[in-house]
């Protein structure tokens, strides 16, 4: 005789047989969203490349050359030799680690504030509300190379302080719109019984609204990590960025863009290629993740 818990189990088999494989789910998405998953494969290719850089490449990215100085593409540099005689092929791939740690250490810390500050300027309201939204139109009213521009004059160059000077402008950015889905949370009943309850102001913004605005909070991560790369090599080719001999693809450009581009195109044509696949990329990518965290989306 089949017992109620064998038939549970049965049917519990049985969803699990009928459930698609990680394999049909990833050509799902192919069909349905063909470029957000070319904008995931051009994220995966660049962090495995980053990751693995040691073992891609066989120049030192930092070493001089001199008896190779713009080389052109061949057999022994696949991409031609910069105006140091270091490979470009290297550079660039070394270039991918100073491009990911900019764009992902600013986008996430820029973001994770801007949604604490966020969250909390909804649930305060008032006054705390009022002045933290002008502070925050102030910051906006400057376009973001503007703001990073003004903060590396203020801290000075490296990647640390590269990092600081993206970080600032994504913070208002992501708290203003943290806030207008948290103002909707606030309003929720659970709300008013979590501060009935005698719950502390920071146990309600991070235990009860911070995880109900993750989905905005994840869409702007995936935007800002394209614009912090943009950012870190717009900085970098104005000379206020990463410095020599770092590896960065907008420190690549400024080394060649004006002076070889005629004798030696190559120098300027591949770290250009090498930014605007990478913000296109990961663009295409946070517009997928967008679809897919929308209900309205998602639902069409």
């Amino acid at each position: 005789m089949v017992t109620p818990s064998e038939i549970a189990v049965e049917s519990q088999l049985e969803e699990l047989r009928d459930r698609p494989g990680w394999l049909s789910r990833i050509g799902e998405m192919v069909r349905k969203q063909p470029l957000g998953a070319f904008g995931a494969l051009v994220v995966v290719v660049m962090v495995v490349t980053a990751m693995f850089a040691d073992y891609l490449t066989v120049y030192d990215p930092e070493a001089n050359a001199f008896e190779h100085m713009l080389a052109p593409p061949s057999l022994d540099f696949l991409l031609g030799t910069d105006q140091f005689g270091r490979d470009l092929l290297t550079r660039i791939v070394y270039g991918a680690r100073t491009a990911l740690f900019v764009g992902f250490t600013s986008a996430i810390i820029g973001s994770s504030l801007g949604l604490v500050l966020g969250v909390a300027s909804a649930y305060f309201g008032g006054k705390f509300d009022l002045v933290f939204q002008r502070v925050m139109d102030v910051f906006m009213a400057f376009p973001l190379i503007i703001m990073a521009l003004a903060v590396v004059a203020i801290f000075g160059t490296g990647v640390q302080n590269v990092i600081i000077a993206i970080t600032i402008p994504f913070i208002p950015r992501c708290a203003r719109v943290v806030r207008s889905s948290a103002l909707a949370i606030r309003e929720i009943p659970y709300i008013d019984a979590a501060r009935a309850n005698g719950f502390s102001n920071s146990r309600i913004i991070l235990r009860h609204m911070v995880p109900n605005v993750m989905a905005p909070y994840l869409i702007m991560i995936t935007a800002f990590v394209g614009q912090g790369i943009l950012l870190e090599a717009s900085l970098s080719y104005l000379g206020l960025g990463v410095q020599e001999p770092t590896p960065a693809w907008g420190l690549m450009l400024q080394g060649g863009a004006e002076e070889y581009v005629e004798s030696a195109p190559w120098v300027a044509i591949w770290p250009g290629v090498a930014i605007s696949l990478a913000v296109f990329g990961f663009n295409l990518f946070g517009d997928s993740v967008r679809d897919l965290l929308d209900p309205k989306l998602r639902s069409q």
